[in-house]
């Protein structure tokens, strides 16, 4: 018997039933088309998965010493010592942020950490990175004010080993940007501008950030200007304050 390229057949798949079946060549037919959509579904996740990890890889290689510090690397969200009243709310939230962060990144939504030091701010801020780094595959940026400041300022130099426009790409490229410090010193014109420029790119492409300081909200809105703080609280953007005394060396 001729068979033509054209020529089909029932079969039967023993996960999904009977199918039609397409001739291709020779002996061969076509397998059950749901089968091979589940294949090509999981070889395309696979192959996702691994370029995204590919890019964890290269990003985290970019940001050099700009990322999460050694020592912060076990303040997850799980080895925060919630005692007081107070700290179970911080806790609260920072957990309801990491668990709802694809909703954060569609809106853009932010949040600024106030309060003493040794509170526990960076703590849970950095807890927040670490979830949704290791559960969601993020990208995610911890950095100083000053670090910020300095990196920008060393493409200055003739020497420099990245331009300027990359050099602020660092921080307004990742998912998360965690920036510790706000305030700590005393801001100049140009200093707030740059901070500015960055929370702004940030803001319109809808990428949150987490601003932490041991200022008040009087001081924290002072040093960032208007502008910056508007931003900050567009999208239900909160301010969190940890106002009770510091437990640095609990944590």
């Amino acid at each position: 018997m001729n068979i033509t390229m054209h020529e089909t057949r029932q079969e039967a798949c023993r996960s999904h039933g009977a199918f039609e079946s397409r001739h291709l060549f020779g002996k061969l037919w076509s397998r059950c088309p749901a089968c091979a959509a589940e294949i090509e579904a999981t070889e395309q996740a696979a192959r996702q998965l691994r370029d995204k990890e590919a890019e964890q890889v290269a990003w985290q290689r970019h940001l050099g010493h700009a990322g999460i510090p050694d020592r912060f690397m076990s303040r997850s969200l799980k080895s925060y010592a919630a005692e007081i009243e107070g700290q179970r709310r911080a806790l609260a939230f920072a957990e309801a942020y990491a668990d709802n962060f694809d909703d954060a990144l569609t809106t853009g939504r932010s949040a600024v950490f106030i309060g003493k030091p040794g509170t526990g701010k960076t703590h849970l801020a950095i807890g927040i990175g670490l979830r949704i780094m290791h559960r969601d595959g993020r990208s995610v940026l911890f950095s100083t004010v000053m670090r910020t400041i300095r990196r920008v300022r060393n493409t200055w130099g003739r020497n420099a080993e990245e331009s300027e426009t990359e050099a602020i790409a660092v921080f307004t490229k990742p998912d998360l940007l965690i920036l510790d410090e706000v305030g700590i010193q005393y801001g100049s014109e140009a200093e707030q501008l740059l901070i500015f420029d960055i929370i702004n790119d940030r803001y319109e492409n809808h990428r949150p950030t987490l601003l932490l300081s041991n200022l008040d909200l009087a001081g924290v809105r002072a040093y960032l200007g208007e502008r910056v703080y508007d931003r900050l609280r567009e999208d239900g953007g909160e301010v969190v304050v940890f106002d009770w005394e510091s437990h640095r060396c609990a944590v």
